[in-house]
C-alpha cells in the first residue's frame, strides 16, 4: 500500500472512519445527530492513549550512531524514559536499535536486545516501549526521526476539548466534480519547510453567496477510497487554526461530490508542537468565511 510521506505525518489512515458519505441531494433528516456522532468519534480518537494529544517529542536522527535516553548527554534526549535507553543506528537508509540491557524497554511488546526499525510508511511500525511512553520511527522524504508518545502526557491529561461552530446544514455542499485526465499534481508545503507533490484527480466547484469557488483534493494512496482536502479560508488565523483545516469527502458520483464543512477539523499541529503537518496550498486558500467545523484550539501552543 503506497502512502506519501507527507500524509503519513498526520496519521490520516486512522481518520478515515470519519469520512463523509456521498449520497447527494439534501442533508438527511437526522443530519445534526449524525454530525454530533461524528464529532464524538473524532474527540474519542484524539483523546486515545496513543492519539495526537499523547505526543511528547519528535527527534530527528543523524546518520550513524544516535544514543537515546533521558540523560542530557544523549544524542536524542527523551522527555521521559530511562537515562540510557540504547543506540539507534542509521545506515544506508535503514535504522536499527540496540537496547541498553538495563533500560527495561521492549520492542513490539517483547524483551529482545535489538531489532531493525520499520518506519511509519508501514501499517505497523516497530514500537519501542518504556513505561507509559513509547516511540517509533518516522520517515519524511528520507529524513528519519523518532516520534515519542506518552499516555500520561500533559497535553492529554489537561486537554481543553474542541470548540465547534453550530451544525449548519447549508455548509453541506454538493459540488460539481471536474475530473482531470490525466491526474494533475499539487505542491503541498509542510511545517518542516519541505514541499511534496501529490496527485490531484480533479477539482470540486461550488457556489456560495453568488460566487464560485474551487477546491483541489489530493489522494493519500494509489488506491484511495476518499478525497482529502487541505484548505484555509477567511477564518484561518482568527477563529480557526491559522495553517488551515482538513476535510475528507467520498469519491465523486455522477459528476458530483459532497463537501461537508461541518466535518472540517484541525490538523495535529493545532494541538502539539511535535507533529509535522501539511499546510493549505495557495490553490485551496478560499476568499470565503467558512463558519463550520472546528474552531481554533483554546489550549493551542502557538
Amino acid at each position: 500500500m503506497l502512502k506519501t510521506s507527507l500524509l503519513l505525518v498526520a496519521g490520516f489512515a486512522g481518520v478515515q472512519l470519519m469520512s463523509a458519505n456521498v449520497d447527494g441531494g439534501k442533508a438527511p433528516a437526522d443530519y445534526t445527530k449524525q454530525i454530533e456522532a461524528w464529532r464524538a468519534r473524532r474527540l474519542e480518537r484524539l483523546q486515545a492513549p496513543d492519539g495526537w494529544l499523547s505526543l511528547i517529542g519528535l527527534h530527528w536522527l543523524k546518520d550513524g550512531r544516535n544514543t537515546v535516553g533521558s540523560a542530557k548527554d544523549n544524542d536524542v534526549v527523551l522527555a521521559k524514559g530511562p537515562a540510557r535507553l540504547g543506540v539507534v543506528t542509521v545506515k544506508d537508509g535503514k535504522a536499527a536499535i540496540e537496547l541498553d540491557p538495563k533500560s527495561g524497554a521492549t520492542i513490539d511488546g517483547k524483551k529482545q536486545p535489538s531489532a531493525g526499525l520499520v518506519d511509519d510508511s508501514h501499517e505497523k511500525p516497530t514500537t519501542v516501549a518504556f513505561g507509559t511512553a513509547s516511540f517509533y520511527l518516522i520517515d519524511r522524504g528520507g529524513k528519519k526521526g523518532l516520534r515519542v508518545k506518552d499516555s500520561e502526557a500533559e497535553t492529554r491529561k489537561h486537554f481543553l476539548g474542541i470548540d465547534d461552530y453550530a451544525v449548519d446544514p447549508s455548509w453541506r455542499i454538493e459540488a460539481k466534480w471536474e475530473a482531470y485526465e490525466p491526474a494533475h499534481t499539487l505542491d503541498i508545503p509542510t511545517v518542516l519547510g519541505t514541499v511534496d507533490k501529490l496527485p490531484v484527480p480533479g477539482k470540486a466547484v461550488f457556489e456560495r453567496d453568488g460566487r464560485k469557488y474551487e477546491l483541489l483534493p489530493v489522494l493519500e494512496e494509489a488506491d484511495a477510497k476518499e478525497l482529502f482536502f487541505i484548505f484555509a479560508d477567511r477564518t484561518s488565523g482568527k477563529e480557526t487554526y491559522g495553517a488551515g483545516r482538513f476535510l475528507y469527502a467520498g469519491m465523486p458520483k455522477e459528476g458530483k461530490v459532497v463537501i461537508d464543512f461541518n466535518k472540517a477539523y484541525n490538523p495535529p499541529c493545532a494541538f502539539t508542537p511535535h507533529a509535522t503537518c501539511p499546510l493549505a496550498p495557495p490553490e485551496n486558500r478560499l476568499d470565503l468565511t467558512i463558519t463550520a467545523g472546528e474552531k481554533k484550539y483554546r489550549g493551542g501552543h502557538h
